[in-house]
């Protein structure tokens, strides 16, 4: 029997959120948190509304999986299984799609979903999933050039911070063939500053590199905007600020994620240095 049968014996289907549904989602996302930090961060945004959110649902009302549509960006939460029924067609109207975001099998399936409605991905970028849990690795706390400091940025460090943010988003975050949008990388970065958890590296008296939280979920961090300046890259920063921003978390009694791609080994051996270890596959495909 092939997959398209089975999925047609699928008693499933995907129905919109409603507010009896709430607690069959946070009991998901809470139990399989570490896998899904990113999408139980987006769940928790109190500006998320209740359309923006699917749940797969058996006849008897319970709820195996989630489907989340952040600023055009979808996170599967797919627990359950693999084997899914067919998005309805009136998906194809969900709104202006701008990517998938989430374990690599998951991300992998609703490609092929969208697929099936004409819409491909045009960009497919993979990822290590990592987690960290204890304290990080001690001798990741000392190092780097003489006289850095690592601080909480002031309001009067936005230029500074500005240059960092569009130099992380042009290098780590837009796809290929994507154009900047300064205005955009503004109001981002003042929504980082906002929320509050984010560190700076200052070096003589200018900052050469940030890392921010991406996202805060029931018990864990999301960490991401690691970025430090080319000419002041292999000096140690990076390892450095990554820990003790991490340190931090954990001292709050969070557990600390976060996804690197898997072509930047440079990358992968800072987080690994600090104390992070691989969780699973994971995947941005952009549209």
């Amino acid at each position: 029997m092939n997959n398209r049968s089975k999925e047609t014996r699928d008693s499933r289907k995907w129905k919109r959120f409603t507010r009896r549904d709430a607690g069959a989602a946070e009991d998901i996302l809470k139990k399989n948190e570490v896998l899904y930090p990113g999408a139980a961060g987006r769940y928790l945004r109190r500006s998320l509304s209740s359309d923006q959110i699917w749940v797969l649902k058996d006849r008897g009302g319970s709820v195996s999986g989630l489907l989340i549509n952040s600023r055009r960006t979808l996170f599967p939460v797919f627990p359950g299984g693999l084997l899914l029924p067919r998005f309805p067609d009136r998906f194809r109207g969900y709104g202006a799609l701008h990517a998938v975001q989430g374990l690599r099998k998951e991300a992998e399936l609703l490609e092929n979903e969208m697929a099936r409605l004409g819409c491909p991905p045009r960009e497919r970028i993979d990822y290590e999933l990592m987690a960290l849990d204890g304290a990080p690795s001690p001798g990741c706390l000392e190092g780097g050039p003489g006289g850095i400091v690592f601080r909480r940025p002031a309001a009067s460090d936005m230029e500074d911070l500005f240059v960092l943010q569009a130099g992380y988003e042009q290098e780590e975050v837009l796809p290929e063939g994507a154009v900047f949008n300064p205005a955009s990388c503004r109001l981002g970065l003042e929504r980082i500053l906002a929320e509050g958890r984010v560190l700076a590296a200052e070096l003589d008296g200018r900052l050469v590199g940030k890392i921010n939280a991406a996202a805060v979920s029931f018990t864990r961090c999301l960490v991401g905007g690691v970025y430090v300046l080319p000419r002041c890259r292999g000096l140690g920063i990076a390892r450095r600020m990554t820990a003790e921003f991490t340190g931090r978390i954990i001292a709050e009694g969070l557990g600390a994620s976060l996804f690197v791609k898997k072509r930047n080994p440079a990358a992968l051996s800072v987080y690994r240095r600090v104390g992070f270890a691989p969780v699973d596959d994971y995947r941005i495909s952009y549209y």
